[in-house]
């Protein structure tokens, strides 16, 4: 990957992709919390503005509206920031998750590179608060592309479904279009001493780290595992099978998101293997632009590529 390719945030993708959907036939209804703009869901309300509703900041009546609605027989997106969207558990749990509802939560700044917005404004929990809730799919989209291809998921498939989007523009991985499919990993490259299970910005910032390992000789294998819950077990067996090492990056919590289910599902395997976490560990964020924060916390691709060095020395 090089800083040369065109980059976009992953939010950008939602209120076109409902824009286009809609007019190809699907019944989507909008509700807002008051985010539309920085969200992109206004984009959607400025083509059909009598199918989207905004709540305000409460987000709480948004989630609970949202279940009324699609008890209708509507397809509801719910807009909002992901910290804000946390607000709403009880809601997202009584209204949305037991009775399989077909609500999608489609929260953008997400993580710790809302920047500037400070450790208030970070969510830095939000996918793991989502994948305890039975019937969630969770998705963290690695780039924009990803990002449209899952809200064309989301909308298509029945029942409840997270998505992260976030704040920043990172470059476009998936520049030959997308390859997403729920519940499957994506294979960026292949590699036979350690293999990288990474999403959202993170997973950019392994192929970068991945690119100067194997300049070292270390061969790296990196997924792409954008959907979080259902989680692909298979992938990450083969992965222990074939390269004997693990990291896993995140923008998120390492002791309650994706690093945390990796090592569950490893240590159920029959084949455990070292492991190595990059993310967020144990704190909340602070005050800074979005590429100083992500430095702070050690979510660089130099933090990955210590990581790896790290996991395949207790390898060998």
């Amino acid at each position: 990957m090089t800083t040369t390719l065109p980059s976009a945030a992953t939010r950008e993708a939602l209120g076109p992709t409902l824009v286009r959907m809609q007019q190809e036939g699907a019944d989507i209804v909008v509700v807002d919390a008051d985010l539309g703009k920085s969200t992109s869901a206004r984009t959607f309300r400025d083509v059909f503005p009598e199918r989207f509703f905004s709540f305000g900041v409460a987000e709480q009546n948004m989630i609970s509206a949202a279940g009324g609605l699609a008890t209708t027989g509507h397809t509801v997106v719910a807009s909002t920031f992901a910290v804000f969207a946390e607000h709403a558990f009880d809601q997202l749990r009584m209204s949305v998750a037991q009775p399989r509802l077909n609500v999608k939560i489609v929260a953008s700044h997400g993580g710790v590179s809302t920047g500037e917005d400070g450790a208030s404004a970070q969510s830095v929990e939000d996918y793991a608060l989502f994948s305890s809730l039975v019937n969630f799919t969770v998705c963290v989209p690695a780039d924009v592309v990803e990002a449209q291809a899952m809200v064309e998921a989301a909308i298509a498939t029945p029942g409840p479904w997270y998505i992260r989007t976030g704040r920043p523009k990172i470059p476009v991985i998936y520049t030959d279009g997308p390859r997403f499919e729920v519940g499957k990993a994506n294979m960026l490259r292949d590699g036979s001493d350690v293999t990288i299970v990474a999403c959202g910005l993170l997973v950019g910032r392994s192929l970068d780290a991945a690119e100067v390992l194997e300049r070292a000789g270390i061969s790296v294998r990196v997924l792409n595992m954008g959907t979080i819950r259902p989680l692909d077990v298979a992938a990450l067996e083969a992965a222990a099978r074939d390269t004997g090492a693990i990291v896993v990056a995140e923008e998120h919590l390492t002791h309650s998101g994706l690093g945390a289910m990796c090592a569950q599902a490893i240590a159920a395997s029959t084949q455990p293997v070292p492991m190595e976490f990059v993310g967020v560990n144990d704190r909340y964020g602070e005050s800074g632009t979005w590429d100083e924060v992500l430095e702070i916390m050690g979510l660089t691709a130099e933090g990955v590529e210590q990581a790896v060095r790290r996991v395949v020395a207790r390898k060998r």
